[in-house]
């Protein structure tokens, strides 16, 4: 067995040197020696990983990548290949818990966090409103019409929920128009005795679980606290930039510019126009010289020479003359040839007798 394992890979290839095996022994050559991994080392001893993408083996220790963390791997992509292709990443087959090192401590508080939900899921009452002693449906709202058309419907009647907790998710409470050092409820306001009317300038007493006498009351005292509010806070505003007055300035700076520009077109048509005009008016105003034209004529007489014959002509029949010209000296003009022209039909072909040469009739 020990001199099995001293055998080269060049005395393996000489003892099965057959043509059928050449590709295998040429791959076993080229993997002596061959170098792996990051720190290009042939030791092939420890543990190694192969990358899905370049198909190259990496040592585990160079990586930080274990055994048994190779055993989780469902496809490993190396740095080299990530760096090229982001979309290329590892794959896991189960996915790892970083945050929860013990699965027993993760379970415990999965647990506790489905013991709150349930509970902040359970309906509030108060126990005191009108919405808690109800224990019969009105069948006016729009959940008991939609509960007689779908018989599945599981919402609550809105005269049945709550006033002081079934609808604080749904919408805002309106904030009391008093101080913040005033308690929000208002069981102080339903007292026997009369009070004094919060109104400004007003002696009368309030109504009752009101601070106010009537609702004027409560509007101008209203009107008073944001006449000293309003302004200060209009200042405040006033002096914080904000982008969007910025943004609307820019662009009427733009609509400012473009409308130059077309105000300067405007005044070029204007100013050709004008001209347009007055050329107009000189050709409407302007007299006709009758003898002008025939002296043009006799000046704008030209005369040219024939292409075929070289005559010299007028150019007014230049083009009728050079046709007859180019007509009457190709019909003088014949053409021959050293072969019989074989066309069937009323075409005849004469040979002379002081040259070879068949000339066409």
């Amino acid at each position: 067995m020990a001199r099995r394992r001293d055998i080269s890979h060049e005395e393996i290839v000489k003892q099965f040197s057959l043509p059928e095996r050449q590709s295998k022994i040429d791959t076993l050559l080229k993997q002596d020696g061959q170098a792996y991994c990051l720190c290009r080392s042939s030791d092939s001893s420890r543990f190694m990983i192969a990358c899905d993408a370049c198909e190259e083996w990496y040592h585990g220790d160079c990586i930080a990548i274990s055994e048994k963390e190779a055993k989780l791997i469902k496809q490993y992509v190396c740095i080299r290949c990530h760096e090229e292709d982001p979309t290329l990443i590892t794959r896991w087959k189960t996915k790892r818990e970083d945050n929860y090192t013990d699965k027993e401590e993760h379970r415990s508080r999965k647990r506790k966090d489905r013991s709150e939900n349930k509970i902040d899921k359970k309906k509030k009452k108060c126990g005191d409103c009108m919405g808690c002693y109800r224990t019969e449906d009105c069948g006016r709202c729009d959940v008991c019409t939609r509960k007689f058309k779908h018989s599945r419907q599981k919402e609550r009647c809105k005269q049945r929920i709550c006033v002081n907790y079934g609808g604080s998710h749904n919408r805002r409470k309106r904030r009391d128009s008093t101080s913040d050092n005033e308690p929000n409820t208002a069981t102080h306001l339903m007292t026997d005795y009369p009070r004094q009317c919060y109104g400004p300038g007003c002696s009368n007493s309030a109504r009752y679980g009101s601070k106010y006498c009537s609702d004027v009351c409560g509007i101008r005292l209203a009107t008073n606290r944001i006449c000293q509010v309003l302004p200060q806070r209009i200042q405040e505003w006033a002096l914080s930039p904000c982008i969007a007055e910025e943004k609307n300035i820019k662009a009427l700076d733009q609509v400012r510019k473009q409308q130059l520009e077309v105000r300067q077109i405007l005044q070029e048509l204007d100013k050709r126009h004008g001209e347009l005009d007055l050329i107009i008016d000189r050709a409407k105003n302007a007299s006709i010289v009758p003898n002008q034209e025939t002296d043009n004529d006799d000046d704008t007489e030209i005369s040219t020479y024939c292409i075929t014959c070289g005559h010299e002509i007028h150019s007014k029949t230049a083009i009728k003359h050079m046709e007859k010209c180019f007509n009457k000296y190709e019909s003088q003009a014949t053409f021959g040839s050293i072969f019989k022209t074989k066309i069937e039909g009323n075409f005849c072909c004469k040979n002379t007798r002081s040259s070879p040469i068949y000339q066409s009739l």
